[in-house]
């Protein structure tokens, strides 16, 4: 990017720290940065449509809430629709109505083709939103891809899983008996019970064939640890 001012045409920034003038209303604000890329009143009429802003847009910034901000800033960025938008936590300070508007809106661009790439401490939201991960943990690069996939590669962490049957028992001591399974509870309050498996391959062919030699009936099968989070505080961990 350096002495390479074109490729502004093609990005579109929105920062974390505040970058807008208070005494300016939004759609001044909008129209600025429209004005900027050589566009007009119309292209700002278009991004404020666009983040759902058009009934605030005659009120001074200074007037905004953070999460009123946050979507004033990322209309100044799609304002020259660009085809890669880069955030910076983006939903810091938005309420969970706005925070879905939001995710709805990066879902669309991603199915137009264009690149989002965005930062947040909130794991919950990359896990919604993102289908691909970049971690970072103490400034080194820990992790890429698909956040499933690399769970499932992390052999020396056991697999858990919630399970819940017909006969819970008799399938606890029938799986116990495979080496592909280190340890069974069963959870009282849950009805159910909770399985590390030291095998992912195994143990899922495993538990279907189990269930169907005993006349068994799987109720539930659900990865207890195989979210984000997990995975976030498993490479923190390492």
């Amino acid at each position: 990017m350096w002495r390479n001012e074109a490729i502004y045409k093609h990005i579109g920034i929105v920062p974390e720290r505040e970058a807008s003038y208070d005494f300016l209303t939004g759609r001044e604000f909008v129209l600025a940065n429209a004005e900027l890329h050589g566009l007009g009143a119309k292209a700002a009429q278009k991004a404020l449509a666009t983040v759902e802003m058009e009934y605030a847009q005659d009120r001074k910034i200074a007037t905004y809430s953070k999460g009123m901000r946050q979507r004033v800033k990322m209309a100044s960025a799609l304002v020259h629709e660009p085809s890669l938008l880069l955030l910076d936590e983006p939903f810091n300070g938005m309420d969970p109505r706005q925070r879905m508007q939001l995710m709805d809106l990066l879902r669309r661009m991603g199915d137009e083709g264009r690149t989002v790439l965005f930062s947040s401490h909130i794991l919950e939201e990359v896990e919604q939103l993102a289908w691909h991960i970049e971690v970072v943990v103490a400034g080194r690069h820990a992790a890429s891809g698909d956040f499933r996939r690399i769970r499932r590669l992390m052999t020396d962490r056991p697999h858990r899983y919630l399970v819940r049957s017909t006969d819970d028992r008799t399938l606890a001591a029938a799986l116990i008996a495979d080496p592909s399974t280190s340890g069974i509870e069963v959870d009282q309050a849950e009805g159910a019970l909770l399985i590390q498996a030291v095998d992912f391959g195994r143990f899922t062919a495993l538990l279907p064939k189990v269930a169907k030699e005993h006349g068994i009936r799987l109720l539930t099968v659900s990865p207890s640890d195989e979210s984000l989070e997990s995975v976030f505080s498993y490479l923190v961990a390492a």
